[in-house]
């Protein structure tokens, strides 16, 4: 009988020279020199808006948390009871053998609560876009057309087409309306925009641009990740304008004011199967556990029974925007809960966000290349979550930051 031994001692390859990675050290300390690397902070409980970071009790302006439905009890129930009765993971790919009732449930009630034929669910709102935008073009015949603010995810799946690409100047419908004249015997175009841009907090117009793609038979998709949950009741930017039907794509994520995590492409029938064959990040992702699609399911019917949160969020944006601008301080251009005070040079960003976080503030500088040299900015975003005395504690602390730095 033949036998094997596994030996656990180090294998030595004479001659073997280790691999040079000092590029990666160079790389980053190029980053550390001009201030860009990240040290992401710890979070030492739920995220909520009063948490504990890094040992501090702080009032959190940073999250995408904006229903507070992270810890809804409802929420966490489902996660857990589905956890007990499905196990901790799907053992398998979606395609293959991960795909429970439980997935197909949470994608029924989220083409319902979008009021559209169906949705597919992804890991994240980034695989959706890095997944699904290669799928619906092919070569320099096709065209995509895109906002140049858009988020990065978008940017990234853009990058992995072989299609031809035009970009058009943020919001700006004249130069869309030009770029599609010029495009106008590409055989598929496919306009893409954020619906909520997540530097400023300004709004696609999407009733403009869906007329437009109306016009030359283009394809629309929006990247509504930072809409649901916040515009149209909850529903997003689609219902916002009330387009329902007229957006190709609409592409969302469980991340943000949902709570949980993961994302969504959601629209007809033929949007559905054609993602669920095509986008690579889907097809070879693994499925998402139990306790996530259940916990998803029960944040939308949360959102569907209990329209408080959302109305909370808004009295809590519009009262905080408000004092802002009375102090001094330039929001921007912002409608939305994500507000930004706009500091112009990088240095007075990054001075104003530590001396916040001093205050027990949690907020994050945005600063160049993330926006242009005279553009960074500190960006807060609102939570239903937020009493009014937390707003006015946070109120309190940009009066003082911004007097010491000169900023009002």
């Amino acid at each position: 009988m033949l036998s094997f031994r596994l030996s656990l001692e180090p294998i030595l390859l004479l001659g073997a020279m280790p691999v040079d990675l000092s590029w990666m050290r160079e790389r980053y300390e190029e980053l550390r020199a001009q201030g860009l690397d990240w040290n992401p902070p710890t979070l030492e409980a739920a995220n909520e808006p009063r948490c504990v970071i890094d040992g501090k009790e702080m009032i959190m302006l940073s999250a995408n948390n904006y229903l507070n439905l992270t810890t809804h009890p409802k929420v966490v129930e489902a996660a857990i009871d589905a956890t007990m009765k499905y196990g901790a993971g799907s053992g398998s790919v979606r395609a293959i053998a991960g795909t429970m009732d439980i997935h197909l449930e949470a994608e029924r009630i989220c083409a319902e609560f979008k009021e559209v034929e169906s949705s597919l669910i992804f890991s994240a709102g980034y695989t959706a876009n890095v997944g699904l935008i290669p799928s619906l073009v092919r070569g320099p015949e096709d065209v995509i057309i895109s906002d140049e603010l858009n988020h990065g995810s978008i940017i990234d799946g853009v990058r992995l087409t072989k299609a031809s690409k035009a970009v058009y100047p943020h919001n700006d419908m004249g130069a869309l309306e030009r770029v599609l004249q010029e495009n106008q015997d590409s055989e598929r175009k496919l306009i893409i925009t954020d619906g909520v841009f997540s530097m400023d907090g300004d709004i696609a117009p999407l009733d403009e641009i869906a007329n437009l793609a109306e016009e030359f038979g283009a394809m629309t998709f929006v990247d509504d990740c930072h809409g649901e949950g916040v515009l149209g009741d909850g529903r997003g930017i689609v219902s916002h304008f009330g387009l329902q039907g007229k957006v190709t794509f609409e592409i969302g994520s469980f991340s943000k004011a949902l709570g949980v995590q993961g994302g969504i492409v959601a629209g007809s029938d033929e949007v559905r199967t054609h993602a669920l064959n095509h986008s690579r990040s889907w097809l070879l992702s693994g499925s998402q556990p139990p306790g996530v699609a259940a916990a998803q399911k029960a944040a939308i019917e949360v959102l569907m029974n209990e329209p408080g949160h959302v109305s909370r969020l808004w009295e809590n944006t519009s009262f905080f925007r408000k004092e802002l601008v009375s102090m001094g301080f330039d929001t921007g251009v912002s409608e939305t809960p994500i507000i930004p005070v706009m500091c112009g040079e990088s240095s007075k960003a990054k001075a104003l966000s530590e001396e916040l976080r001093k205050e027990g503030v949690m907020v994050g500088a945005i600063v160049f290349p993330m926006v242009s040299r005279d553009k960074a900015r500190v960006r807060t975003q609102m939570s239903a979550g937020l009493s009014r005395e937390d707003i006015d504690s946070v109120l309190s602390a940009f009066d003082r930051c911004g007097r010491r730095l000169g900023l009002i």
